[in-house]
């Protein structure tokens, strides 16, 4: 197990999306912000099932960085729920755990 996470968000367009990974690449909240255009989801909201595409963000950062990444996210989301999913990444090739390290705050 590593001390690293991927943790992943949705944004309603790219212009959000773009936003919210630049800002915690800035920050070295983040090492990297994937950005998957337009996925397609399917949810249930204020008891309606709903559909839109959104934007998915892949963010890598360090597991005592989560709740610095959440609280970011949520300030300049425009979902009044905003996706925060954390995956630990468990294994990883040691030349790119070495590389997040050295792009990540401590």
């Amino acid at each position: 197990m590593t001390d690293f996470v991927l943790l992943s968000t949705t944004a309603g367009a790219s212009e959000e999306a773009e936003r919210i990974a630049t800002s915690l690449v800035e920050q070295r909240l983040a090492a990297c912000v994937q950005i998957i255009p337009q996925v397609r989801s399917v949810y249930r909201w204020e008891d309606k099932i709903e559909q839109s595409d959104e934007w998915l963000c892949l963010v890598k950062t360090r597991r005592s960085l989560i709740q610095q990444v959440e609280a970011e996210i949520s300030r300049l989301h425009s979902y009044d729920c905003p996706e925060v999913v954390v995956v630990p990444i468990d294994a990883a090739s040691e030349s790119y755990l070495h590389w997040l390290d050295s792009e990540l705050a401590t």
